[in-house]
């Protein structure tokens, strides 16, 4: 800075000031600043400035997901990104794999490089360990799914409710054979909507058929496995409900690949990419991952700006979309 200060023949205040955005500086030597920096190839260290902020502020957030590569998530994140560059902060992101000790090895990394707030789609089944990162000043939000045994806020979706609509969607259809293909039972989303689909089954007055259940689904290979062990059952279900996006995918091309896609109905939990362009298209229970991301973002950002309200959990709603595929008769 004093090697661009010295050709620019200004103070080094002045080159702080331009190199942090601050005002206060006039164009002509804002002008001069930039292309003495730009002869010296001069780069704005900001992990010095972090050092020398009266704030501590390192201007960067830590993003836990289950799988960046996952639509869900990656919309997610980039709803988070838009919320932290109007902040002028950068987003570090990283995928758990549903592994609870990769979560915390990736909120360790993230805290050691001095990030501002962490917002975690939750894999561990116990976050008492982050009270420590709490302790030191950083913000924590969790997304998609509530902590344990750790108040904190939280931005969730209404999981069984939505469910609870596909299933009850399905029941005025005619259906009353209907199957359900879940992910893993120990994640607190794919629980909450199994209980709804066991409630809004009971609702109808529909017994629970457990032989047409499958549970601990993980990826598509499998959840297309249990949907063709489904439907070349000797009594197979006359609809399906999927408790996720890829499992929606997997179910669906076991229908295709059987030629039941025009005759056993399907309505999945989550939206994805070209649903609308298949043939039907697939009727959805939407979330609004965009929402969650951007609710999540303002929150974390407000407890950064010193909001110190209660802890709070927000809902977002569910959405239908019908296209064709959940409006089956049996």
């Amino acid at each position: 800075m004093r090697d661009v200060a010295a050709l620019a023949k200004v103070s080094l205040k002045t080159v702080s000031r331009v190199v942090n955005g601050e005002s206060g500086v006039s164009p002509r030597l804002t002008k001069r600043v930039l292309s003495a920096s730009h002869r010296l190839a001069y780069r704005h260290n900001l992990t010095a400035s972090t050092l020398r902020r009266s704030d501590g502020r390192s201007l960067t957030i830590g993003v836990v997901l289950e799988d960046v590569a996952n639509p869900f998530a990656s919309t997610l994140h980039r709803a988070i990104e838009d919320v932290a560059v109007a902040h002028k902060v950068l987003v570090l992101a990283g995928s758990s794999d549903e592994d609870p000790g990769r979560e915390r090895q990736l909120v360790s990394a993230f805290a050691s490089r001095g990030v501002d707030g962490l917002i975690i789609q939750p894999s561990s089944h116990d976050h008492r360990y982050l009270q420590r990162e709490r302790n030191t000043g950083t913000a924590v939000v969790f997304v998609d799914r509530p902590p344990a045994f750790l108040v904190a806020d939280a931005v969730v979706t209404d999981n069984a409710a939505g469910i609870r609509r596909a299933v009850q969607h399905l029941v005025e259809q005619g259906h009353r054979r209907i199957g359900y293909l879940g992910d893993v039972h120990l994640i607190a989303t794919a629980a909450e909507r199994h209980r709804g689909y066991v409630e809004e089954l009971a609702e109808q007055g529909i017994e629970v058929d457990q032989s047409l259940i499958r549970l601990d689904l993980r990826g598509i290979e499998k959840a297309e496995a249990a949907a063709t062990e489904l439907l070349t059952s000797s009594r197979p279900p006359t609809a399906l409900v999927a408790g996720q996006n890829l499992i929606t995918i997997g179910a669906f091309r076991a229908l295709r690949k059987l030629d039941l896609h025009r005759r056993v109905a399907l309505v999945g939990f989550d939206d994805f990419v070209l649903a609308d362009l298949l043939e039907p298209g697939i009727t959805v229970i939407a979330q609004d991952p965009a929402a969650i991301g951007k609710t999540a973002a303002g929150v974390l950002f407000r407890r950064l700006d010193g909001d110190r309200s209660p802890w709070q959990e927000h809902t977002v709603r569910t959405r239908m979309i019908t296209r064709g595929s959940g409006e089956i008769r049996p």
